[in-house]
C-alpha cells in the first residue's frame, strides 16, 4: 500500500503534517477530516530511487506538471456535466481531483475544496487561482451562481474556452510554417559562415586575391560567429529580454501591439483575431448575466492586446456615462464598419449578445481563409526568400575565384 505525505490545518488553523499508508488520496481526504483536519495538500511519498520525481523538485513541478490550457477546458466541461447530474459540488470537485493530469492542478482543486468547505462559493475559491481561472471565469461562475443556473454557465465556459483554443490554434499554425523555415535558414547560414567560410578565407589570404565587398562582409561576419560567438548569444538574450522588460510595461505593450497590427501580411490576421476575441468575450459575459459594466471591464483586462484594451477604456467610459457602445468603437481604427453597425443595431434592438455573436462568427471565418491565405501565399514567398539567402552567399564565396588565374604563377 502506498504512503501518502500530508499537509492539513486543525481547528486552530495550525499546520500539521505526517505521513499515512492508503490506497488513494480520497481515502486520505476522509481519513483527515474524520481526524477533525482539513486537507490542504497530500502527496505520494517516493521512498525508492526508481521512483524519483522529477518534478517534485523545486523550480521543475511547473515543467513537468504545468497546468495546460487542455486541462481547464476538460475540467469546465465535466464539473457542468456532474452539476447537471445533482451532484454537490464538493463531490464534484473530490471526482475531478482524481482524475486531472496535473499535479499542481490537482493540488488548486484541493485547495478550492478546502475553501469551499470553509464556507467559500466556487466563484470565490477559483477567485484565489488566477492563472488558472481568469477574470472572465469567475466572473462568469458567480453570474452563474447567483442565478442559479452554474451548469449552464459552466457549459458556455468550456465552449468558449474550446473557441478561443481553435482560435489560438490557427494562429500558431499560420505563424509556425514561416517560423521554422527562418530558423532553418539562420542554422544553413550559420552553418556556411561558421564551417566553410573560414577554408575559403584561407585560401584567399593565401592567393592574395582582391575580394569584393559582399565576400569581406561575410569574412567579418564569420569571424564574429567563430571568435565572438558568446557575445553573438549573450547578445541575442540581452535583446530578448529588453523586449520582454519593454513588453511588460502597457506603454511598450501599447507600441508592440500596435506595430503586429499594422504588419504586412499578418497585421490583418492579428486584427481579425482581436475582433473574434473581443465579441465572443463580450457577447458570453453578457448572455451569462454579468452586467455590462463589469463585462466591459473583463473584456479590458483579458483582450491580450492593449490597442483593444485602450478602446475598452473609451467604451467603459461612455456606457458609464449613459451613452452607447457603437460610438467610441467608431473611433477606434482597429474596428472596421461593419462591426460598428452590427454592435450600433444590437443596441438599438436590445440584442447586442446575439449581434456579438455573429461579429464572432463572420470575423471567425475570415481568420480561417486567411489562414489559408497566408499558408499558400507564403510557402513560394519563403522558398524564394531561402534560395536568395544561400544563392548570395554562394555567389560570395565564388566570386573570388574567378580572379585566381591572375594570381596562379
Amino acid at each position: 500500500m502506498p504512503t501518502f505525505a500530508y499537509e492539513a490545518l486543525d481547528s486552530a488553523g495550525k499546520t500539521v503534517k505526517g505521513t499515512i499508508d492508503a490506497a488513494n488520496e480520497q481515502t486520505i481526504a476522509e481519513k483527515l477530516r474524520d481526524m477533525g483536519f482539513y486537507p490542504v495538500r497530500i502527496n505520494q511519498s517516493k521512498q525508492k530511487a526508481g521512483d524519483f520525481d522529477l518534478g517534485a523538485m523545486p523550480g521543475l513541478r511547473v515543467v513537468f506538471h504545468r497546468v495546460k490550457f487542455k486541462h481547464i477546458v476538460t475540467f469546465t466541461r465535466q464539473l457542468a456535466t456532474l452539476i447537471d447530474a445533482g451532484l454537490p459540488i464538493l463531490r464534484c470537485l473530490a471526482i475531478l481531483q482524481e482524475q486531472v493530469e496535473s499535479v499542481i492542478f490537482r493540488e488548486k482543486i484541493g485547495q478550492m475544496i478546502v475553501d469551499i468547505e470553509s464556507g467559500s462559493t466556487l466563484s470565490e475559491a477559483m477567485e484565489k487561482h488566477p492563472k488558472q481561472f481568469d477574470a472572465l471565469f469567475v466572473n462568469m461562475v458567480r453570474a452563474g451562481e447567483i442565478g442559479g443556473v452554474l451548469e449552464a454557465v459552466l457549459n458556455k465556459i468550456a465552449l468558449f474556452l474550446e473557441k478561443r483554443a481553435a482560435l489560438i490554434s490557427k494562429i500558431k499554425s499560420a505563424m509556425m510554417y514561416p517560423v521554422v523555415v527562418l530558423f532553418v535558414a539562420a542554422a544553413i547560414v550559420t552553418f556556411i559562415l561558421v564551417k566553410i567560410m573560414p577554408k575559403f578565407v584561407d585560401i584567399f589570404l593565401q592567393l592574395g586575391a582582391e575580394l569584393p565587398a559582399l565576400t569581406r562582409s561575410l569574412m567579418t561576419a564569420s569571424d564574429i560567429l567563430v571568435h565572438d560567438s558568446i557575445w553573438v548569444i549573450l547578445g541575442l538574450v540581452a535583446i530578448f529580454l529588453t523586449f520582454k522588460k519593454i513588453n511588460s510595461y502597457k506603454q511598450g505593450k501599447m507600441v508592440f501591439d500596435t506595430i503586429k497590427l499594422r504588419m504586412p501580411v499578418f497585421g490583418t490576421l492579428f486584427q481579425k483575431a482581436a475582433i473574434v476575441r473581443f465579441a465572443g468575450t463580450l457577447s458570453t459575459l453578457i448572455t451569462s448575466g454579468v452586467p455590462i459594466l463589469q463585462s466591459l471591464d473583463i473584456v479590458r483586462e483579458t483582450s491580450g492586446n492593449e490597442v483593444i484594451s485602450r478602446a475598452m477604456d473609451n467604451v467603459y467610459d461612455s456606457v458609464r456615462e449613459g451613452e452607447t457602445i457603437h460610438e467610441p468603437l467608431r473611433q477606434n481604427k482597429v474596428f472596421p464598419p461593419l462591426v460598428v453597425h452590427m454592435v450600433a443595431v444590437g443596441e438599438e434592438t436590445g440584442a447586442i449578445d446575439q449581434m456579438l455573436t455573429k461579429v464572432e462568427e463572420a470575423y471567425q471565418r475570415e481568420v480561417d481563409d486567411s489562414v489559408d491565405a497566408l499558408t499558400s501565399i507564403l510557402e513560394p514567398i519563403l522558398i524564394v526568400i531561402l534560395g536568395g539567402i544561400v544563392g548570395t552567399i554562394v555567389v560570395a564565396l565564388y566570386l573570388p575565384l574567378f580572379d585566381l588565374p591572375k594570381h596562379i604563377k
